[in-house]
């Protein structure tokens, strides 16, 4: 968490002779510290390996590995310097990797140059600790791109020769990193986290990592995504269909990681995804990340700081994550601008003036849900915004004019791809959906649901009755959907489309069957019910007798790997309601047949 404060910049008394004899003297004295960072896998929440990171002691001004190699590359001897440095930190990294016993794999990052000019030194590492290459990932990391890529490539295939895999950092990040991947083939890319922070709410961002995920399947490579730091985030890559990430909120770097994800977030990677809009539609869309102040700050400091910012209207207050208030610049002037207030509260703590009971929501708040909880509140809630928490701890801010725009956004979205008549959602959305579920990997039970002899129906009793009977069915349908984890949509007539992801799916098509066998007989006179039926003219002009409306359903268990797109999952459905129609009655047939067959 960011915390606004006023703090002076402290001058580096070190110069740069000092820095490098310092450094120097770190690496004669081995004293660099290995951290190591779980990599997960998205579907199931098990850990790939580790990335091996590096720091210099605590207190020195070459802490942090950015400082520690921008010296590296300074000064006199610069380019033996950096290669000391780098062998000095695999020989920690693997050290520590292999006193931890850890499983899985570990990424070894790896400049370009030291690749090209140190021949097997990264073989010998691992024959001296015992580990098997296969599980080393060696990392490339340019911090100054190479150029030489016929060397390049040569090194890589050396070293994949050995049984090391090749991964590419920080994809996006630069022009060089796209052309290694194009020149080398890597067995992993890693989009660079700005691509990755904020990614469930800018389509652009978004639209980024989709197009890596089709190039990533074209060229044989995997995907792991970097800095995901929400579970907003996590599940947006996830349902895209990602297949590794890395981030503070997985796990932060530390000298002694988990050998397993946490409870909660292996159990968030395998809820099922969300039906359309359940996701994009929740309060992450509003979130923006606005920096915090602490309470122990004084409204004099709080009034300068809304003088620097003019734009600045409203400053939330956290204390240790939490959300505890809102500092409204309007409140905030308006008791300064009377008399003997500022004197007064000038130094006190600005919780003495900050609005103490704010709307706060969570991360997955529907915004529907925040909407009605913004109506019922007081008029001054829609001006001031609200707080956004995830998991308890404070994510940023929302605003009432951006709830607004959504919420319009959403109704106007939603009345266009309406079917008019139940208002269950369309063609567009169901194709949606589908392809969704199918990026995600979901495993998924498509149900096309149709009535038999509903045209009779119609020409006997009217399409007032025969609209009637469509809204009965598309009631009777949502009633037995679990609308958080199953999709259902009107294709359109007598047509319906049910996406199960519910592990009793099947027990709840019987139900819909008895459901609405019973329902419907309310619709025909006593003399068509004990008939069985009807005469109504056919296509010839002759009299044809008709058997009472029934409802098919035609099932077809969904495997991500063998369906490609919503089109092939459409005529698989309708091939499936067809032998659902051949039989009498209220029917139901599943498709158990591989499709590859």
């Amino acid at each position: 968490m960011k915390i606004l404060q006023r703090t002076a910049r402290a001058h580096d008394p070190d110069t740069t002779d000092q820095l490098l004899a310092h450094l120097q003297d770190i690496i004669e004295r081995r004293q660099l510290s290995a951290l190591l960072q779980p990599i997960i896998r998205m579907a199931s929440g098990d850990i790939l390996g580790y990335e091996g990171l590096i720091r210099a002691p605590q207190g020195s001004p070459l802490h942090m590995p950015a400082k520690l190699f921008d010296v590296a590359r300074t000064g006199p001897g610069a380019g033996a310097l950096g290669m000391a440095l780098e062998q000095l930190c695999r020989e920690v990294v693997l050290q520590r990797f292999t006193e931890l016993k850890l499983p899985g794999k570990l990424f070894l990052n790896v400049s370009p140059e030291c690749l090209l000019r140190t021949d097997n030194a990264i073989s010998d590492l691992t024959s001296k600790t015992g580990i098997d290459p296969e599980r080393i990932i060696i990392e490339l990391t340019e911090n100054q791109p190479s150029h030489d890529y016929e060397l390049m490539r040569a090194a890589v295939l050396r070293y994949r020769a050995m049984g090391f895999q090749i991964a590419i950092d920080d994809l996006g990040a630069g022009f060089s990193s796209l052309r290694l991947w194009s020149e080398l083939r890597p067995d992993y890319v890693k989009i660079d986290m700005h691509f990755i922070q904020g990614v469930e709410r800018d389509p652009v961002k978004l639209q980024f990592v989709r197009s890596i995920q089709e190039i990533a399947k074209t060229s044989a490579t995997l995907v792991i995504a970097e800095g995901i730091e929400t579970e907003s985030e996590l599940l947006a890559l996830r349902d895209i269909g990602v297949a590794f990430g890395q981030g503070y909120h997985l796990g932060r770097p530390t000298i002694d990681p988990g050998t397993v994800l946490p409870g909660r977030l292996a159990q968030a990677l395998v809820q099922p995804v969300a039906p359309r809009g359940a996701q994009k539609n929740s309060v992450a869309k509003l979130l923006h990340r606005v920096a915090a102040l602490a309470p122990a700050m004084n409204n004099n400091d709080a009034y300068e700081l809304f003088l620097e910012q003019p734009t600045l209207l409203i400053i939330p207050v956290v204390e240790r994550d939490v959300p505890i208030g809102l500092l409204s610049r309007h409140q905030l002037f308006d008791h300064f601008a009377r008399p003997y207030q500022r004197e007064l509260y000038g130094k006190k703590s600005i919780t003495l003036l900050m609005d103490s009971h704010p709307i706060i929501v969570d991360l997955h708040t529907g915004l529907q849900d925040l909407s009605v909880r913004m109506a019922q509140a007081a008029a001054h809630h829609f001006l001031n915004g609200f707080i956004i928490t995830a998991q308890g701890k404070y994510a940023g801010m929302g605003t009432g004019h951006d709830l607004m725009r959504e919420i319009t956004h959403m109704q106007i979205t939603a009345a266009r791809h309406a079917n008019p008549l139940t208002q269950l959602p369309g063609n567009v959305p169901i194709n949606e959906q589908i392809d969704r579920l199918l990026a995600a990997g979901t495993h998924f039970w498509a149900c096309y649901c149709d009535l038999d002899h509903f045209k009779p129906f119609n020409d006997v009793y009217g399409y007032r009755k025969g609209d009637d009977v469509i809204e009965l069915t598309g009631a009777i349908l949502s009633e037995q959907c679990n609308l958080e984890r199953d999709f259902i949509g009107h294709i359109g007539g007598d047509d319906f489309m049910i996406l199960f992801q519910s592990e009793d799916w099947e027990q709840r098509c019987r139900t819909i069957l008895d459901r609405f066998g019973s329902a419907i007989a309310q619709f025909f006179t006593n003399e068509d019910r004990e008939r069985g039926g009807y005469a109504s003219e056919n296509r010839q002009g002759g009299m044809t007798f008709y058997p009472l409306i029934s409802l098919s359903l035609g099932v077809v268990k969904i495997e991500p790997q063998h369906y490609r797109s919503h089109h092939q999952i459409a005529r698989s459905a309708a091939e499936s309601k067809k032998q659902a129609k051949k039989m009498p009655g209220n029917s139901l047939f599943i498709e158990r047949r591989d499709p590859r067959n």
